[in-house]
This record gives C-alpha cells, sequence and structure tokens, in this order.
C-alpha cells in the first residue's frame, strides 16, 4: 500500500468527508463494473455501489491493511452483489429483466458507443457488439461464484492472488473454477451461434 492510499485511508477512519469522495472518485468505476457485470442492470448496480462506499465508510475501522485496500473494497462489492441476487431469486425477479430496460445488453451498449469513433466499419463495430452481447449473457447464465470469478480474473484482471483476497479461495481453487465458468461460456456461446 502506498503511502498516499494509507493516509487517505487513515483520513477516511477520522470521517474525513473529502477522504471518502476521493475513495469514491477513485474506486467508483472499478465497484460499479464489478457490480453492473454481476447484477445486469444498470439501477441496482447504481444502488448496490453505493451500499458498497456506505458499508466502506462505516467499516473501515475493520481494514487492518492486510491486504490492499481495493481488494478489501472489491470483496464488499462482491459479497453485496451476491447477497443482492440472491434477494432477488427470493423475489423471484429477473435480474435482466427488472424494468429498467437496461440488463446485460445495456452494457454492451455502454461499452461500444467509444468503439464507433475508432472502427471505421460499420459491419466490423456490428459483429463486435454481436459478440459482446453474447458474451455478457453467457456471463449472466453462469451462477454467481462462476460468474465472480470471470468478471474478477478477465473483466477486471485481477491476479489469482488478488481474487484469493477478495473470495477467499485458494489459487487451485480458483483456477479449476475458472476453467469450468469458461468453459460453461464456451458451451454457452456454441449453443447460441449455431
Amino acid at each position: 500500500m502506498s503511502v498516499a492510499e494509507r493516509l487517505l485511508i487513515d483520513r477516511l477512519k477520522e470521517r474525513d468527508e473529502q477522504a471518502f469522495n476521493e475513495i469514491v472518485r477513485l474506486y467508483g468505476d472499478k465497484v460499479f463494473s464489478l457490480v453492473y457485470r454481476m447484477i445486469g442492470s444498470r439501477a441496482e448496480a447504481e444502488d448496490i455501489a453505493q451500499e458498497v462506499f456506505i458499508t466502506v465508510f462505516k467499516t473501515i475501522d475493520g481494514f487492518r491493511g492486510e491486504a490492499k485496500f481495493s481488494t478489501w473494497l472489491l470483496r464488499i462489492a462482491a459479497n453485496q452483489s451476491k447477497n443482492r441476487i440472491k434477494y432477488l431469486a427470493r423475489r423471484a425477479t429477473d435480474p435482466e429483466r427488472d424494468g429498467d430496460g437496461d440488463g446485460a445488453e445495456g452494457a454492451v451498449a455502454s461499452h461500444i458507443a467509444p468503439l464507433a469513433a475508432r472502427i471505421e466499419a460499420p459491419d466490423v463495430m456490428m459483429e463486435a457488439a454481436e459478440l459482446d452481447g453474447l458474451l455478457q449473457r453467457a456471463i449472466a447464465d453462469l451462477d454467481e461464484e462462476q460468474r465472480l470469478l470471470v468478471v474478477l480474473r478477465d473483466v477486471e484482471e485481477l491476479s489469482y492472488e488478488e481474487i484469493g483476497e477478495v473470495t477467499g479461495l485458494p489459487e487451485g481453487t480458483i483456477k479449476s473454477r475458472l476453467h469450468r465458468a469458461r468453459m460453461a461460456i464456451k458451451e454457452w456461446l456454441d449453443r447460441h451461434t449455431r
């Protein structure tokens, strides 16, 4: 942990509002990205991301500095995402169709717009959008544990060690579950692209 990050956390422990705003600025996109990919709904992801930062503010005294702050924060985000998935399942609500019209396909649209300026051929852009949409749906079809591992490793690009800190799983377990998740994605894509 850098000296600047340590000082920022110390200020947060003193309930410094500017430190809290800085934490949100530094890590807000990363938290939102993880939650959004886990949940698939922009509105739900925004709510959960806010809850994550409120939890961080309330529980910062419990942060011992044994792991990186970012992995501690992502662990909170992952746990709250999994809890929301379970809650939505109990309510028999489909998280991809929560009425905001912004499920996994919305994630695709938000990531494609910046590409339009870089890709000259519209057919290439549409093909990329279709593939990204299929990948999003395949990831959304995984169970929450597999989805979390895929998002942490392949989307957030965390190391196996960092994933272990977030999930509490040993490296070998992470690798084997990640392999099974990737195989499930491949099988899903094979079924839906023929």
